[in-house]
C-alpha cells in the first residue's frame, strides 16, 4: 500500500487504489499540479494538455483526423466570418489578418474584474448611458407570439410520438416560422402547406417559396423539422460544430424529397458560397438561440459577401431570401465578433464598456420571470432612483453597489442592455438592404430569451 495514492475519497471512505505519479504521494488523477503547466491543445482549445505533452498529443489528438477532414474542406476559411479587433468601425472587409492577442476572448471574469475595478461614479455614469441610449433607439420592439395553422401538426401532437417534444421549444419554434409567414417568406394558404419551389434562375417573380434553408448553430436540428413538417422544405443545411446524439437527421432522411446536408464546422470558418450543393440556390437562414458571438459570425457569413455590388446576387451564384434569428446569451459577446462597432462607436461606447454592457446582460436571467421583466420601460425611473443613491456613498465600491441591488432592478438593466446589442445587429441588417425587424417573439414566461431578428430581401420576395 505504501506505492498508492494518497488521495482520501469520503464517498468511499478509503484512499484511491492508483499507483503514485513519479516522485508525488499521489496518482496521477489527484497530483496537484501548477496551472502554468498546462495549454490549450492548438487543434481544439476547448481542452488542456501538459505542455511538457503537447507535441505527443498534437499526434494523437482525437480530433487531429477531424481537423484535417475540415480543413480541405472548400467551404472552411479559417475565421473568415470572425470580424477584427480595431476600434475604427470601418469596413471589415479588407480586415489584417487578426494577431493572436486579438484573438483571445474576454472572459466573464474578466468582465466582471474590469466592472468592480470602476468607481461607482464611474458605474452610475454608465449606468446613466445605457438608459439615455435605451430610451432613444429600443422604442420599436414589438411583441409578435405567433402560432399559425401550418404549424397545428406539432401543437397538436400529431407528429411521431418517437420525435422528442417539450411545449416550451415546440411554442418558440413554432412563433419563429409564424413570424417568417408573417412577412411573406413561407406560406400557408387556406389552410393548407403551400412550399413552392423556384427555378434556380429565378426568372419568374411570381413564387415565393424558398428551395432552401440553412440553419445555424442547428444542435439537433428540430427547428428545421418543424419547418420541412409544416412547410414542406425540400432543400436543407446543418451548420453545427459540435456532434449531437438523437438528431433529428434520422427523421429529415426519411423524407424522400428532401436533401439534407450536416456541415460540421465553427460558423466563424464557414465560407457559405463555397458549399458546393448550395450554388445557384436562393435561401433562408435561421436559427434558434444563437449564443452570444454566433448571431454575430451568422450574419456576417450570410451578409457580408453581399454588400459589394460585385457579389451581390446574380453574382454570387447563390443569394439569401430571409433571415429569423433568435439571440441568446449575450453576456459571451466579443468586442471583436460584434457586426457594427460603428454602431457603439457612434454612441460614444468604448470597447470596455461593451464588455461591461455584456457582462450586466447576465442579470436579466437572474430573477423570477414570473412577471414581464422584459417590459423595461416601466421600470427605467425605479432604476434611476437606485443609481442616485449609489452616487452618494463611495466606500463600498462597485462590488458592493451591485451586491445591494435587488434582482428584479439587476434583470431591467440586463434587459436594456440585451436590446441595444440587438439594435445595433438590426440597425447592420437595415443598412444591408434587407427590410428588417426586431421582435419578443414569445413571452418572458417560456424563455427570458426572447429576441427575434427577422429580415427579407424586398427585392426578391
Amino acid at each position: 500500500m505504501e506505492n498508492r495514492c494518497s488521495f482520501w475519497l469520503p464517498k468511499k471512505k478509503r484512499f484511491c487504489a492508483n499507483f503514485r505519479f513519479n516522485d508525488s504521494v499521489f496518482c496521477g488523477n489527484h497530483n496537484t499540479r501548477s496551472d502554468a503547466e498546462w495549454v490549450p491543445c492548438p487543434i481544439d482549445p476547448s481542452h488542456t494538455v501538459l505542455s511538457e505533452n503537447l507535441e505527443g498529443h498534437m499526434k494523437r489528438c482525437p480530433l487531429l483526423k477531424q481537423a484535417q477532414s475540415l480543413s480541405s474542406q472548400p467551404f472552411f476559411q479559417k475565421g473568415i466570418n470572425g470580424g477584427k479587433d480595431d476600434e475604427d468601425g470601418g469596413d471589415e472587409k479588407g480586415a489584417m489578418v487578426p494577431t493572436l492577442a486579438s484573438l483571445e476572448n474576454t472572459t466573464s471574469v474578466m468582465k466582471r474584474n474590469a466592472v468592480y475595478s470602476m468607481s461607482v461614479t464611474e458605474f452610475s455614469k454608465l449606468i446613466n448611458k445605457i438608459q439615455s441610449i435605451h430610451s432613444s433607439i429600443c422604442n420599436d420592439i414589438r411583441e409578435s407570439h405567433k402560432v399559425p395553422e401550418a404549424c397545428d401538426i406539432w401543437i397538436k401532437r400529431e407528429v411521431d410520438r418517437k420525435l422528442p417534444f417539450q411545449e416550451k421549444h415546440v411554442v418558440q419554434q413554432a412563433s419563429i416560422l409564424g413570424n417568417l409567414e408573417e412577412i411573406g417568406i413561407l406560406k400557408n394558404s387556406s389552410g393548407n402547406v403551400v412550399m413552392e419551389q423556384c427555378d434556380s434562375d429565378e426568372s419568374s417573380g411570381d413564387h415565393n417559396g424558398v428551395p432552401a434553408v440553412v440553419e445555424f448553430g442547428a444542435g439537433r436540428g428540430y427547428l428545421t423539422q418543424m419547418l420541412a413538417d409544416c412547410y414542406g422544405i425540400k432543400k436543407v443545411f446543418l451548420v453545427e460544430r459540435k456532434s449531437y446524439k438523437l438528431k433529428a437527421d434520422r427523421t429529415l432522411r426519411q423524407k424522400e424529397s428532401l436533401i439534407l446536408e450536416r456541415l460540421r464546422i465553427d460558423i466563424e470558418d464557414l465560407n457559405l458560397k463555397a458549399v458546393e450543393s448550395l450554388q445557384g440556390v436562393p435561401y433562408l437562414a435561421i436559427g434558434k438561440h444563437l449564443c452570444g458571438p454566433a448571431t454575430d459570425l451568422s450574419l456576417r457569413c450570410c451578409l457580408a459577401a453581399q454588400s459589394s455590388q460585385d457579389d451581390a446576387v446574380q453574382g454570387s451564384g447563390h443569394y439569401l431570401r430571409g433571415l429569423a434569428i433568435a439571440t441568446c446569451c449575450h453576456h459571451l459577446c466579443q468586442w471583436r465578433h460584434y457586426i457594427n462597432k460603428k454602431y457603439f462607436i457612434n454612441l460614444g461606447i468604448t470597447k470596455e464598456e461593451f464588455h461591461a454592457i455584456t457582462w450586466f446582460t447576465s442579470w436579466a436571467v437572474d430573477a423570477d420571470h414570473g412577471s414581464d421583466l422584459s417590459d423595461v420601460a416601466g421600470c427605467a425611473l425605479h432604476l434611476q432612483s437606485i443609481e442616485k443613491k449609489e452616487c452618494v456613498d463611495d466606500v463600498g465600491g462597485v462590488a458592493e453597489t451591485v451586491q445591494n441591488m435587488e434582482a428584479t432592478e439587476r434583470a431591467v438593466l440586463g434587459f436594456m442592455c440585451k436590446e441595444i446589442i440587438d439594435m445595433g445587429r438590426l440597425m447592420w441588417v437595415k443598412e444591408q438592404g434587407l427590410e428588417s425587424q426586431l421582435v419578443k417573439y414569445v413571452p418572458p414566461t417560456i424563455s427570458p430569451e426572447n429576441h427575434l431578428l427577422i429580415a427579407r430581401h424586398a427585392n426578391h420576395l
